[in-house]
């Protein structure tokens, strides 16, 4: 997993409650098990028609958007259905950090596990984000993870919470199967001693 560390890039705003998982990547793509492939299918339903032209006004279809790795959004956001499809779509598509008031648990869970950092913040600091976020593509926001803070493009910075067991893992690039891998010694160790005290297992 890549090590989230700091980033600086463009927000996108997204004023939006409620935004369930289905409305991030819809059911009929979930007949995978890639991690890539999915970021052509974000938000699929309000950004392309039915006949696969992009709506114009969608945000991320707009071109000071077309390349952000933050989204600024509303209250609420991966509600829904448990679908890991969701973090992998806004990973793929390049998204790499959502902030918003509040999460739904289990996407705010699977965010941490696929490199993805979200941040709650309260509802004033979040439309602090969101104005700046609508400046465009000149406006970047900066998230420090490290710090645990976000600066908009004016220079305001805000600090956010974390779970510090969270915060290491993403800092170092470490999923389930790496934090089990940082153990490798010991385990090592452990089966050397169990293949000789219990050689028949």
């Amino acid at each position: 997993m890549t090590p989230f560390t700091t980033l600086t890039g463009i927000a996108a705003p997204m004023p939006l409650v409620n935004i369930d998982t289905d409305m991030i990547i819809p059911k009929q793509f979930l007949k995978t098990i890639q991690r890539s492939g999915l970021g052509k299918n974000l938000f699929d339903e309000m950004r392309y028609t039915q006949d696969g032209a992009e709506i114009p006004g969608f945000v991320l279809n707009q071109p000071a958007y077309r390349h952000a790795e933050i989204l600024i959004a509303g209250d609420n956001f991966g509600c829904g259905s448990s679908r890991e499809h969701a973090p992998w779509a806004l990973l793929d598509f390049g998204i790499r950090c959502v902030i918003s008031t509040s999460f739904a648990d289990i996407f705010y869970n699977n965010c941490f596990k696929n490199g993805i950092l979200p941040i709650v913040l309260p509802q004033d600091v979040v439309d602090v984000l969101m104005a700046d976020a609508q400046k465009g593509a000149n406006a970047r926001v900066t998230v420090d993870l490290a710090a645990q803070t976000v600066t908009t493009s004016d220079g305001q910075s805000f600090a956010f919470d974390l779970d510090s067991h969270r915060k290491h893992c993403l800092l170092n690039g470490l999923d389930d199967i790496g934090l089990t891998l940082e153990k490798a010694a010991a385990i090592d160790s452990y089966e050397a001693k169990a293949t000789m005290t219990r050689p028949w297992v």
